[in-house]
């Protein structure tokens, strides 16, 4: 067997969740299967049955003036590009909307099943025409069509399988599998060393909030940080966040982050992305990791963390609610939700909320290593990419088999 699977991102050009599901899934499933990677880069790699290969967005949408909507025009040039440079391929699996129109091609143009990973939802991201002004349209296009023409829709979690009958009430249930996100548990473990974080500024002598991820909507980082006013006093808040969607929420998160340290100096602003071994440092020192995510169909941070005994706040929204077990593995904050935006209908209150939890690990350091050392044996037992692999194996067999026969 043979499969295609179309990412945006792959290593090294990774800055979010789906591009760590696909490093990953896509080494596991190499030790059984051939696979064949097709990402936006410059890759061009082959080891052993792991085959990977880049391309790039037709050059001439990058000339003029750019435009918001260029994103989604270069997305579909990709689109493109991949299904031309496919080899003798089984079967098709996409990750994230800007390669789903791959899948969709390839089913047509190939004659073999299409498997669509979806991360997220364009419907529920309405917060994207920031970063995407029009071209929001037309990724919400190109992920609806291929929804709906996919022979096998893999959702990450629970929660979201119940997003996608929701945004897309025509999609036949039985087409939907939930599988989840895994975890390297040999990679991502506890460690001692510290050797990293004094470069970014971080006071070993004192406890530390940890914040890992991009500065966009989804994630939440503004609600941590107005929560800063509400910890006790000079609480160390390191904010690991970097990659922002647009300028303008770029110039929001700095100017917050100004306000806050009028509060309370002790903000460390990792502004960029870390290295694996610099994230688990961080993971594994942390008093507490904080996850405010306002949409998340899982959170793989989430289980990073916890594999670094790291005890996790976060809010209760989405496929966080399948990851971190509330009372045991850490704390669980609700917040009422905008329907059409996902935001906090009362944000002040979810930063209030928030500081509590974490306030409350801060201060009581046993309640927050047990939950360290039960989250860590709760990702051992549900989240090792070599089930993950087995079940997408599965999956992939006997969609084969069903348009053999």
């Amino acid at each position: 067997m043979r499969a295609a699977l179309m990412t945006r991102e792959y290593p090294p050009n990774v800055y979010g969740g789906a591009g760590v599901h696909v490093e990953y899934l896509s080494r596991e499933l190499a030790k059984k299967i051939e696979v064949e990677v097709h990402c936006w880069g410059n890759q061009n790699s082959d080891e052993g049955n792991l085959h990977v290969r880049g391309d790039q967005p037709w050059e001439k949408l990058a000339e003029g003036e750019t435009q918001k909507f260029t994103t989604a025009l270069e997305a579909m040039s990709l689109n493109l590009a991949q299904v031309k440079s496919l080899s003798d391929i089984d079967i098709v699996h996409t990750h994230t909307w800007y390669v789903s129109m791959a899948g969709f091609l390839a089913k047509k143009l190939h004659g073999v099943p299409f498997v669509l990973t979806t991360h997220s939802l364009e419907p529920l991201r309405a917060w994207k025409a920031e970063q995407l002004g029009s071209g929001y349209a037309m990724s919400s296009w190109m992920e609806q069509t291929a929804m709906l023409d996919a022979d096998a829709i893999i959702a990450v979690s629970n929660g979201t399988k119940a997003d996608i009958l929701r945004a897309y009430p025509d999609v036949d249930p039985e087409r939907i599998h939930v599988i989840y996100n895994g975890i390297d548990l040999a990679q991502y473990q506890k460690t001692t060393d510290t050797s990293a974080l004094p470069s970014f500024g971080v006071n070993l002598s004192q406890p530390y909030i940890l914040f890992v991820g991009r500065i966009t909507r989804q994630k939440g980082v503004t609600h941590l940080v107005d929560a800063i006013r509400y910890l006790p006093q000079d609480t160390q808040v390191v904010l690991c966040a970097g990659a922002p969607d647009t300028p303008e929420i770029a110039a929001e998160m700095k100017q917050k982050v100004e306000e806050a340290r009028a509060h309370n100096p002790n903000i460390v602003w990792i502004d960029k992305m870390v290295t694996k071994q610099e994230a688990i440092e961080l993971y594994s020192n942390c008093a507490v990791f904080c996850c405010p995510s306002v949409y998340e169909p899982f959170g793989i941070i989430n289980l990073e963390a916890m594999a670094c005994q790291a005890p996790v706040v976060a809010s209760a929204t989405g496929g966080i609610l399948e990851v971190v077990v509330d009372g045991a593995t850490g704390y669980l904050v609700p917040f009422e939700q905008d329907p059409i935006t996902s935001f906090p209908t009362n944000p002040d209150k979810f930063a209030r909320d928030l500081a509590a939890k974490l306030s409350d690990l801060l201060t009581d350091t046993a309640k927050a290593r047990q939950f360290g050392q039960t989250g860590r044996k709760r990702v051992e037992e549900h989240f090792s990419w070599t089930a993950i692999a087995d079940q997408t194996i599965d999956l992939y067999r006997s969609l084969i088999v069903s348009r053999r026969t």
